[in-house]
């Protein structure tokens, strides 16, 4: 699917990637509750994350952990002329991988209803706040001051539908797994 250019298209490719995840979600035989990750044995996955979420639940609650980080921030950032950055102190772009696991550490006691809740209600926050802003809001970069030189939408794209993408890839790496 091509990079979106505009606001209705942003909102179509995040409720499309939504909707592609759960059709594959939906689709796990005894549920997606059920499936215990396991990508160990796999030497060409070395991300991080492929060892670090254990389940589905913990795949929820990073994506609900990044959308919240969106909806903070552009709420940080409306009105006042204040500057926050994206990512919380202590961390940057060269040290979040430390923050996502503390978003797996801080959902670990988090049940697998709640974490699809969670997610559930960040995502029609952020379709929400997407449908909140212009066309130019979204895409022309330097718009705000607090995108440095980017713009608003790269931010939405990441948390929404590119998210949704390594979801969905996470979910068929497990599906193709268990079927050979």
């Amino acid at each position: 699917m091509p990079r979106a250019t505009n606001k209705e298209d942003l909102l179509t490719a995040a409720a499309g990637r939504w909707d592609a995840l759960w059709g594959l979600l939906d689709a796990i035989p005894g549920g997606a509750e059920a499936v215990a990750f396991d990508f160990s044995g796999n030497p060409k996955l070395k991300e991080a994350h492929w060892l670090r979420d254990k389940n589905v639940r913990d795949v929820f609650a990073h994506l609900y952990e990044w959308q919240r980080l969106l909806i903070d921030w552009v709420a940080a950032n409306r009105g006042d002329g204040s500057v926050t950055p994206f990512l919380p102190q202590p961390y940057t772009w060269k040290t979040y991988g430390d923050m996502n696991v503390k978003f797996w550490r801080k959902h670990h006691s988090t049940t697998y209803a709640e974490a699809e809740s969670l997610l559930r209600g960040s995502h029609a926050q952020v379709l929400a706040l997407i449908d909140s802003f212009s066309d130019e809001d979204l895409f022309e970069k330097k718009h705000f001051p607090w995108t440095g030189t980017s713009n608003v939408a790269s931010y939405c794209i990441s948390v929404a539908p590119s998210h949704y993408d390594w979801a969905i890839k996470k979910v068929k790496q497990y599906l193709n797994q268990t079927h050979q």
